[in-house]
C-alpha cells in the first residue's frame, strides 16, 4: 500500500499523507498524532508548541525576498472521522489506514480515508519541510477535534496568531473556493422508560437496515440520501400500530456529522400476528426501496426471526418515542433565499440507542443564519419534549459570513482564472468550516478556504482524486508565491 501511494504526483504531498494516515487519529483520541506534528516540527528546527486544548502551531520563516508580504496561516485539522463497515475488521485506536489507489482515486479498505482533511494537512507539512517553494512567513495551524466539537477552534485564544491571512485547507471540490459556512449545534434528547417481561406468547424478530451511502451530514444533506434511523422508525411504526409491535433494543447511526447507514432493532411480535406481520413488512420494504431505488441502490431491510428477548419497553414510552422521531424534521429545512443551491439550515437524526432503560437521540442541526438555526433546534426540542424527554443543546458554533470584498478572494480568483482557463466558483458551505470560530477572536483575518477533490467524506465510500490533488498543488504554489504586500 504504502509505496504505491508514496509513488503518486506530487510525491511531496502523498508522501506527507501515508506518513500521516500511518498514525491512528480519530476525534477525541489526537494523542498520537499530536506528537507525531511536534516531532515533525522540531525536526525541521522550526518554532513548534501547542496551546492550553492541545493545536499544535509551527512557524516557518519567510523565504528570501518574500518577507514584505503579509504573514499568513495554513490551517487544517488533525482528526478524521472513524466509520468503517460493519464487515470491516479495524481498530481505529490502534491501526493506521490502509489505502489502495483505483484509477483517479484513492480508497481506504472498508474505512474512512481521512482525506478530509489529511490532505490538506499534508499540504501544510510538504510545504513546511520544502526549501525551493517560495512563500511568506507562515504559522501552520493544526486544530483537533474538527470532527466532533470544534474543541480546537473554539477554545484557541486571540493573541496567538500573528497571521493577517489565513488559508483554510478544509474545502472537498477543487473548483470551489469557500468564503462563508454554516454553523451547528447538537441537540440531543435522553429520558428512562420502564422495562416490562416479554409477554408469553411473542416471537423474537431482528430488523436491520444497511447498504445506505451515507455521508457528510452537511455537504450531503441535499442529496435525497437514506436515513437508517428515520426508515428504521418507519418500520417499528407501522409494525406497532397494526400489529403491537414492542422494542427491546435499538442501534441506529454513529456519529453527529455523517448521514447514517445502519441501523439495528430488537423487536417482539404475538405469535399470533406472525404470519401477518412478514407479509405486510415486505410491503413496507418494497415501498421503501421503491421511493429510494434511484439514490439508496443497494438498500437492505431484513426482516429475520432470532432469539426472544428477555425484555421490552414499556408501550406508552415506546409510542412516544416513534412518534416523535416520525415527526422530528430529517434533511434540509431550508435553502438560501441569497445563494443559489446553498442549503440553509438542515438536521441529521445521527445517532437512535434504545437500550436498558434508556433512550439517547443524538441531532446535529445547522445553518448559515444563527436564528435559524435555533428555530430549527427549537422545534426538534419540542418533538423530543413531548414525550417526556429532557433535550439539551450542547457544542454550538458560529457559521462563517462571506467577505466578498475579500483581497485574498481576489487573488485566488484571478490565479485560478489563469491555470484553469475558467473562473472558479465561490461559495459558502453547509458544513462547519473552523474559520467562523477562528474568527470571533481573530476579527481582522482575511479568510479563505480551498482544497483537492475528495468525494464520500465521513463514509467508508471517501475518496481522493489524484489528478486534483495536482491541480489544487500547482494553485497552492503559485498563491503564496503571489501573497499581498504588508
Amino acid at each position: 500500500m504504502s509505496q504505491e501511494i508514496r509513488n503518486l504526483e506530487p510525491k511531496a504531498l502523498w508522501n506527507k499523507f501515508a506518513d500521516l494516515n500511518a498514525v491512528p487519529r480519530p476525534s477525541k483520541k489526537e494523542e498520537r498524532v499530536i506528537e507525531f506534528m511536534k516531532n515533525f516540527g522540531t525536526s525541521l528546527g522550526l518554532e513548534t508548541f501547542e496551546d492550553e486544548i492541545r493545536n499544535v502551531i509551527i512557524r516557518k520563516p519567510a523565504t528570501p525576498g518574500m518577507e514584505n508580504r503579509k504573514p499568513i496561516v495554513m490551517q487544517g485539522h488533525l482528526d478524521m472521522v472513524h466509520q468503517k463497515n460493519n464487515d470491516t475488521v479495524f481498530d481505529f485506536d490502534k491501526q493506521g489506514i490502509d489505502m489502495y489507489v483505483d484509477g483517479d482515486w484513492v480508497r481506504a479498505k472498508g474505512t474512512t480515508l481521512g482525506a478530509d482533511n489529511g490532505l490538506g494537512v499534508a499540504a501544510i507539512m510538504a510545504i513546511l519541510e520544502s526549501k525551493d517553494i517560495a512563500h511568506p512567513a507562515i504559522e501552520a495551524l493544526f486544530t483537533i477535534d474538527e470532527e466532533t466539537g470544534m474543541t480546537g477552534a473554539l477554545n484557541l485564544k486571540g493573541g496567538i496568531l500573528q497571521g493577517q491571512i489565513l488559508l483554510n485547507l478544509d474545502t472537498e471540490e477543487d473548483d470551489e473556493i469557500d468564503i462563508g459556512c454554516a454553523g451547528g449545534v447538537d441537540v440531543t434528547a435522553t429520558r428512562g422508560y420502564n422495562v416490562e417481561e416479554t409477554p408469553e406468547g411473542s416471537v423474537g424478530y431482528t430488523i436491520t437496515v444497511k447498504g445506505l451511502k451515507g455521508g457528510h451530514s452537511g455537504m450531503d444533506i441535499h442529496k435525497g440520501l437514506g436515513n437508517a434511523n428515520k426508515i428504521m422508525n418507519r418500520l417499528l411504526f407501522d409494525g406497532f400500530e397494526n400489529f403491537g409491535l414492542q422494542i427491546a433494543e435499538i442501534s441506529g447511526g454513529s456519529l453527529r456529522n455523517a448521514i447514517p447507514r445502519e441501523s439495528v432493532a430488537k423487536v417482539i411480535i404475538a405469535e399470533m400476528y406472525d404470519e401477518a406481520y412478514v407479509f405486510d413488512m415486505q410491503e413496507v420494504i418494497n415501498d421503501i426501496k421503491t421511493e429510494f431505488k434511484t439514490t439508496e441502490p443497494k438498500l437492505e431491510i431484513l426482516i429475520e426471526k432470532s432469539d426472544l428477548p428477555a425484555n421490552v419497553m414499556d408501550l406508552g414510552v415506546q409510542e412516544g418515542l416513534l412518534r416523535s422521531l416520525y415527526a422530528a424534521h430529517n434533511g434540509v429545512y431550508r435553502m438560501s433565499a441569497d445563494m443559489e443551491d446553498l442549503v440553509e439550515t438542515s438536521n441529521n437524526i445521527a445517532r437512535v440507542i434504545v437500550k436498558d432503560g434508556e433512550i439517547s437521540i443524538q441531532n446535529l442541526t445547522r445553518s448559515s443564519v444563527e436564528s435559524s438555526k435555533f428555530d430549527l433546534a427549537n422545534a426538534l426540542r419540542s418533538a423530543y419534549e413531548l414525550f417526556g424527554c429532557e433535550v439539551e443543546f450542547g457544542g454550538s458554533y458560529p457559521g462563517w459570513t462571506p467577505n466578498v470584498n475579500s483581497e485574498i478572494l481576489d487573488v485566488l480568483v484571478n490565479i485560478y482564472e489563469k491555470q484553469n482557463g475558467a473562473k472558479p466558483n465561490v461559495v459558502a458551505c453547509h458544513a462547519g468550516l473552523e474559520c467562523g470560530i477562528l474568527g470571533t477572536n481573530y476579527p481582522g483575518m482575511d479568510m479563505i478556504s480551498f482544497g483537492p477533490t475528495i468525494h464520500g467524506a465521513h463514509s467508508p465510500d471517501e475518496r481522493a482524486s489524484i489528478k486534483s490533488s495536482q491541480k489544487f498543488w500547482k494553485f497552492l504554489l503559485e498563491i503564496l508565491g503571489n501573497i499581498p504586500t504588508k
